[in-house]
């Protein structure tokens, strides 16, 4: 080895050492003074020696742009809105309130309730930031509670995106990101909000697996060569006629009356000194009794099919369901509040169509729906879960679930297998035994003393319990086809779901005690779409074994391994007698 005070060497030396060659500790290029002090170091090398800078043009710095961007600008006007629209009644309220007692307090309350709305608007739009890389989408939000969100692509199920009014007025749109995941750091994430034309390219980027051919991200059916999307379905007015019979537009109704109600308490305000209020009870309490309730019920049904229709036509309006160039099933409605939901067919795993009561018997219509990984609820009525349009008529529903399916048009319509004549006795004894409870007790009721129309109306319910068993076994059934398997249940809210055979993950088998005296299971196939299974009520053992044989061999090989084994040998599954 050299020693101290050895000249560097030769300039053709190569930058760094080879593995295993001495180390040549030459005075470091490019640094003044070095030499100095090289010599106050008594030759012993500095730090630097033993890695020589290489030759040529010093490193880039770092770039500063890393991929993250804020929101638009424009949120800091519409985020604060936003949210004194939600406190509006409350701070109206307090204006009225404290106009009329003459005191100022209540003002400064409601002015700071505005600054700090825009305060916090300010913080949010200055503390968020987002970006989409590869492999992930990233978001980091909060100033003293600091949120970290990132959701692999490869997870991604849904592109949700909603532009409420104000996003609206000004060119936004809220991209909501949903993985499937209920819970966790992949549950999914909301970017409130970006520009309408960046939430659209997103939808299309997130909603496109990565192609080694055109890069990550690249989107098929964008460029100007496009095919346009297909049409299956959109908006029929002729469909009005189904808002006042959904569960949902009268559930609503009833919310918003509560509403108000707890608004007009909050506030102090007797509805009994509305004006026309006097007049209205004074009539009302010279009138039968029975003519103030009918006149009662009316106003009150006509209440809610009028509300029933706002919220059918604000909910369903500009309604299109269509399939995208790059393979989604996209849906897209709203009149205040615009929604588009787009699903990959890559992630469907079938199709239903739900068929309530009053739809059904009233309207003969149906809602169709889809079964797809990270979308949950299996369709219903329009709360959202799986639901691909609003209630129409019942034919136009089994072929918009079949053309979304890519399926023949009889996959939900066709002919299924009926179920075994014990199913429908439990079905009798289920529907009628509770209903007996009824008549019982208004006997003993009408007994001490009390009225006797309860006894009619407890006897109707009973005999009306006797058709809807009977309907709950016409409705029983399943049918397995190359592709899908198809099972239907339910009278109140009937259900007919196709899943795909490459969609079932499992088997669950529940009996009662009831079950198996009478001979019969439920079997329910898992997949990871929509509610989690399909439900297949009172279904004979035999044809469960099938169903799981045919779809999942594997999975169902070692029973009947032991049954043929029992059989053969003459014993049973619990002993050798």
């Amino acid at each position: 080895m050299p020693g101290p005070g050895t000249p560097p060497g030769p300039a053709s030396a190569p930058a760094y050492p080879r593995p295993g060659a001495p180390v040549v500790h030459g005075l470091p290029p490019g640094r003044p003074g070095a030499a100095a002090a090289h010599r106050e170091t008594a030759g012993i090398p500095p730090p630097w020696a033993r890695y020589p800078t290489p030759a040529g043009p010093p490193a880039a710095p770092p770039a500063q742009d890393d991929g993250w961007r804020r929101l638009p600008a424009m949120m800091l006007l519409v985020a604060p809105a936003t949210a004194l629209v939600k406190l509006a009644p409350a701070v109206i309220a307090l204006l009225i309130f404290g106009a009329g007692r003459g005191s100022a307090t209540q003002l400064w309350i409601a002015a700071g309730i505005a600054l700090l709305a825009v305060g916090a608007g300010v913080i949010r739009w200055r503390t968020t930031r987002y970006r989409i890389t590869p492999e992930r989408v990233e978001l980091h939000s909060g100033l003293l509670n600091r949120q970290r969100r990132s959701v692999p692509r490869d997870r991604i199920r849904t592109v949700d995106l909603t532009a409420p009014l104000l996003h609206r007025l000004a060119g936004l749109s809220v991209v909501k990101v949903g993985s499937g995941q209920s819970a966790g750091s992949d549950s999914g994430l909301d970017l409130d909000a970006v520009s309408t034309g960046e939430a659209e390219r997103l939808r299309r980027e997130l909603l496109t697996r990565s192609d080694p051919d055109t890069g990550p991200g690249t989107a098929p059916g964008t460029g100007p060569d496009a095919e346009p999307a297909e049409e299956i379905d959109r908006i029929d007015w002729s469909s009005l006629r189904y808002a006042p019979l959904t569960v949902s537009s009268l559930a609503a109704i009833g919310a918003l009356a509560g509403a108000g109600w707890n608004l007009l308490r909050e506030a102090n305000i007797d509805p009994r000194t509305l004006p026309g209020a006097d007049a209205v009870t004074g009539e009302l309490t010279t009138a039968p009794i029975w003519l103030s309730a009918l006149l009662g019920v009316a106003v009150l049904l006509s209440v809610m099919v009028a509300g029933s229709i706002v919220l059918f036509v604000e909910r369903w309006w500009g309604f299109r369901l269509t399939r995208e160039p790059e393979g989604t099933l996209r849906v897209r409605r709203g009149l205040l509040t615009r929604r588009s939901l787009s699903v990959s067919e890559q992630r469907l795993r079938g199709v239903t169509v739900t068929e309530p009561l009053l739809v059904r018997a009233i309207g003969r219509g149906a809602q169709a729906g889809v079964l797809t990984v990270g979308l949950a609820g299996a369709g219903g009525e329009e709360t959202g879960g799986g639901a691909i349009g609003p209630p129409v008529r019942r034919d136009r529903a089994h072929g918009v679930a079949a053309t979304a399916a890519r399926a023949e048009p009889t996959i939900t319509s066709g002919p299924l297998r009926a179920h075994p004549g014990t199913a429908r006795t439990r079905r009798l004894v289920r529907a009628t035994v509770p209903a007996l409870a009824l008549p019982v007790a208004a006997g003993v009721v009408a007994y001490l003393g009390g009225p006797l129309w309860p006894v009619v109306v407890a006897v109707l319910l009973l005999l009306a319990a006797v058709p809807l068993g009977l309907d709950r076994y016409r409705a029983l059934g399943h049918r397995l086809d190359a592709r899908y398997l198809v099972a239907r249940h339910g009278s109140l809210v009937r259900t007919t779901s196709a899943l795909r055979r490459d969609g079932v993950i499992g088997w669950r088998i529940r009996q009662s005690r009831f079950q198996r005296r009478a001979g019969v299971l439920t079997l329910e196939a898992t997949t990871a779409a929509g509610p989690g299974s399909v439900l297949m009520l009172d279904l004979a053992p035999a044809d469960a074994v099938a169903l799981m044989a045919e779809i999942t061999p594997d999975a169902v090989a070692g029973f009947r391994t032991a049954e043929q084994a029992v059989s053969a040998g003459g014993g049973s599954r619990t002993g050798s007698g």
